[in-house]
């Protein structure tokens, strides 16, 4: 099979998006599918109109950033780049796809999808964009009204497609209850099988410490500064070293935040054999998020035997994960966080008894599986497709829809 992914950035793995589609890409490779991407070029990367080799095995179609006067500095500061549409390069991917996957909603999606359509090629898409990570970033996140606009502002691009890919059973309900008619696939974004309990000897200067690490975004929903604030609540701060693994708008913020702690957090982004490393010698795993869609970070966590301490927000999925009520907390509380953190602190034979059942629970979201079932998702596109030349227009999807004989 031969499978085009279509996303605005590929190349900067510093989002979950991002990061999703690389695996995603990989593991349709490593399973005998031919993978290309429209992409926008990377820093420094000539942009052009005809495919170009990489060593990793996946072909990129590469594509000029997209300008916004007004929203560049909001875009770039979320680390994230937008791709121009380009027709003639997007003709020559499709012509070559047997399938095309489109994984962002905005403009290069938009008419990726508008010619995928014209050239009659199969298309599926993947939700990955959460409205409260656009309205966050512009202090508005917890106006429900400016949520439920841009849930409004998306419908139309999803609702042209017969298959999306869902990460969590929560987005999917939203989906549903805000008007999406598509079969609604819900699977994990599926965890990187490197991730792995494993020993790992402490560096020095954090051998008498207890190391709690978050990763994700440096961005307003993933809520850091509730952790940065919990860990000086703690009865144990003096102990605490708390890791931060990520980047993006807030760093500097978050640096000011937690430097009076007694050990000022370590921030930064990490590569995948480094975060490893990094979950490897920590003691616990918090995910703070008031807004998270599935939250790749915690699972590769809890995989990797740590526990979690999650965030019981209503809009966010990763509390599914939670085995028991000892791995949530209130959401926007520093003060119950820290509650949870001490107990951790202080039970450190149940902490390790909890580690290994949180490692066998991730055993249920693993890549392979959730990529099979993605491809599963293409191939039923592909005969749909095939069919609807052969015999006309499939008929319209009702709209009380919920995709449910789809579901995974």
């Amino acid at each position: 099979m031969r499978v085009l992914l279509v996303i605005d950035q590929f190349d900067d793995a510093n989002n979950g998006t991002t990061v999703s589609a690389r695996r995603l890409a990989h593991a349709l490779h490593g399973r005998g599918n031919e993978v290309r991407v429209v992409c926008c070029r990377g820093d420094g990367t000539e942009a052009r109109a005809l495919p170009s080799g990489a060593t990793d095995g996946i072909v990129r179609y590469l594509l000029e950033p997209l300008r916004i006067p007004g929203f560049n500095g909001i875009i770039s500061g979320q680390g994230m780049v937008l791709a121009r549409a380009d027709d003639e390069v997007l003709r020559d991917a499709l012509g070559w796809a047997d399938v095309a996957h489109f994984m962002l909603p905005f403009w290069l999606g938009v008419r990726g999808k508008r010619l995928a359509d014209a050239l009659r090629v199969p298309s599926t898409a993947a939700f990955h964009v959460q409205p409260e990570n656009i309205t966050y970033s512009v202090g508005v996140g917890r106006v429900g009204p400016l949520n439920e606009a841009v849930y409004a502002v998306f419908r139309p691009f999803y609702n042209r497609f017969r298959h999306v890919h869902c990460p969590s059973e929560f987005i999917a309900q939203e989906l549903r209850a805000h008007g999406y008619r598509a079969a609604l696939h819900v699977v994990s974004n599926g965890v990187d099988p490197s991730f792995a309990p494993r020993a790992l000897p402490r560096r020095a200067d954090l051998a008498d410490r207890f190391v709690v690490t978050m990763t994700g975004r440096l961005s307003h929903e993933k809520r850091q500064d509730v952790l940065i604030d919990a860990v000086r609540q703690s009865r144990y701060a003096d102990r605490i070293q708390l890791v931060l693994a990520g980047r993006g708008p807030l760093d500097e913020r978050y640096r000011k935040q937690g430097a009076t702690l007694p050990h000022p957090p370590m921030i930064g982004f990490f590569a995948q054999e480094a975060l490893r490393d990094v979950l490897a010698m920590s003691d616990l795993y918090v995910h703070a998020a008031d807004a998270e869609i599935e939250a790749i970070g915690c699972m590769e966590a809890f995989a990797s035997g740590l526990v979690p301490v999650i965030s019981d927000s209503r809009a966010s999925a990763t509390g599914q994960f939670a085995l028991d009520e000892r791995s949530l907390f209130r959401a926007g509380d520093p003060a119950d966080l820290a509650r949870a953190i001490d107990y951790w602190l202080e039970h450190d034979d149940e902490r390790a008894t909890m580690g290994l059942a949180y490692a066998e629970a991730a055993k249920a979201f693993g890549l392979d599986g959730s990529v099979a079932q993605i491809e599963a998702m293409m191939r039923q596109a592909i005969t749909e497709t095939r069919f609807a030349a052969a015999a006309g227009p499939l008929p319209a999807l009702p709209d009380d829809v919920e995709g449910a004989a789809y579901e995974q």
